[in-house]
């Protein structure tokens, strides 16, 4: 197994975002009958949601478009949805934005970095075993027992980079 892989890269504007769309909901379908666990329709629109860019999307813009759709919706669907599609490893928590984006491999056990840019919003996700391991080390040295972690760093993109210049 690769110690260092690019989960989800920076997305260019022009990439077919529909086709990411579409993929994740068939690897998300496909997870869920695995573990044997229902992907409700409230649940597939949730995803689909916070799929609908590569920006992280906070649980009450999901709520709003969801009252859109359906006057009823209310904020304990959403983030009962939230902590499914989390549970399940189909969306990440950007926990400095208190922000949700969706798993590129769900189907694939891995700790995740997040690459954050501070002027366009996008996120790319890596799965480094070097950092998680040289952190748990440091940790184990301080005598310290890692429960949860979550690694964001934020900077600018490539694409956001160049515009500057």
């Amino acid at each position: 197994m690769d110690n260092n892989r690019v989960l989800m890269p920076f997305k260019e504007n022009s990439h077919p975002h529909q086709q990411c769309l579409d993929a994740a909901l068939r690897i998300a379908e496909k997870t869920c009958l695995a573990r044997s666990v229902r992907l409700t329709s409230i649940r597939r629109r949730v995803l689909e949601l916070v799929w609908r860019s590569h920006e992280p999307v906070k649980a009450y813009d999901i709520l709003d478009k969801l009252r859109d759709e359906h006057a009823g919706s209310a904020p304990p669907t959403v983030y009962r949805a939230l902590d499914f599609l989390q549970a399940e490893g189909l969306v990440h928590k950007i926990e400095s934005l208190n922000a949700y984006v969706g798993c590129a491999q769900p189907d694939h056990s891995h700790h995740s970095q997040f690459l954050i840019c501070h002027d366009c919003g996008a996120v790319a996700e890596l799965d480094n075993a070097d950092v998680r391991l040289l952190l748990a080390d440091k940790a184990k040295q301080l005598g310290f027992r890692i429960d949860y972690e979550t690694i964001e760093i934020k900077g600018t993109c490539a694409a956001c980079a160049a515009v500057k210049q």
